[in-house]
This record gives C-alpha cells, structure tokens and sequence, in this order.
C-alpha cells in the first residue's frame, strides 16, 4: 500500500505511540522523515532515532521522550498538505504557543525549525508544528 502523505504518515505514528505510551515507533525510512527526526531530536522532543536495515527500503525508529509519564510531545499537526501547500515568507513565519513549540519548514537550505528560519531570514513551505 503507497501513502499519499508519507510526512502526515509519520506524524500521526508517532502521535499515535504518544497517546498509547509506547517507548519507540517504526515507520518506512526517507531522506526528508530522517531529516525531520533530526529535528525533533535537536530540540528535545524525541530521545533518539535510528535508520534500521529490515531488507527491504528500511525502517526509522523512533525512540520517544516522555516526562512524568507524559509525552513531550503534546501535539504534532501537519500545516501543508499535497493538497493543499502552505508557504511562508521569513517574516510571516508562525510563533507556535508564543515561542515554547515549533515549526518546521522545508527552506531553500534545508530542513530547519522556525528559530533557525528567522535567523537565517528564509522563508519556505510550513511543514508541521509541535509543541
């Protein structure tokens, strides 16, 4: 079976594991989902994360952070959609819960979250916000 949104795949496996308190998540591994659990390791949101050889195209594992019992991850929403994109100009770049969550854009340099983007004063296609 193909996914037509392999990103909002990811997002709503790992949502998922979340909500039924799982330690880790596997999905089907790409450059761009590696990309985004970089991300989210980065900025602490998950522990880890692992490329594994399963024989086929491989698998990303994803081992989840929690706090107290609860997740860290509190909500994980995909904004653009193949359907429907969402692109933001550097100065139009959303603050997610007044600067405590974040969003991730795919820029013109890569994969970055909404602080780099700034920064780097790039604007780009508004993957995902999470907080």
């Amino acid at each position: 079976m193909s996914v037509i949104d392999p990103v909002a795949d990811m997002l709503t496996r790992v949502r998922n594991a979340c909500m039924a308190g799982h330690r880790r998540v596997d999905m089907p591994v790409s450059k761009l989902k590696v990309a985004i659990a970089r991300i989210l390791r980065d900025n602490h949101y998950v522990q880890d994360f692992k490329v594994l050889d399963d024989g086929r195209h491989g698998l990303l594992r994803l081992y989840l952070k929690y706090h107290n019992d609860a997740p860290v991850i509190r909500e994980l929403q995909r904004v653009s959609s193949p359907g429907l994109r969402r692109y933001v100009k550097a100065r139009e770049i959303p603050r997610v819960k007044n600067g405590l969550g974040m969003a991730i854009l795919s820029t013109p340099q890569g994969l970055m979250t909404d602080r780099e983007a700034r920064t780097a004063r790039v604007g780009g296609e508004l993957l995902a916000v999470v907080w």
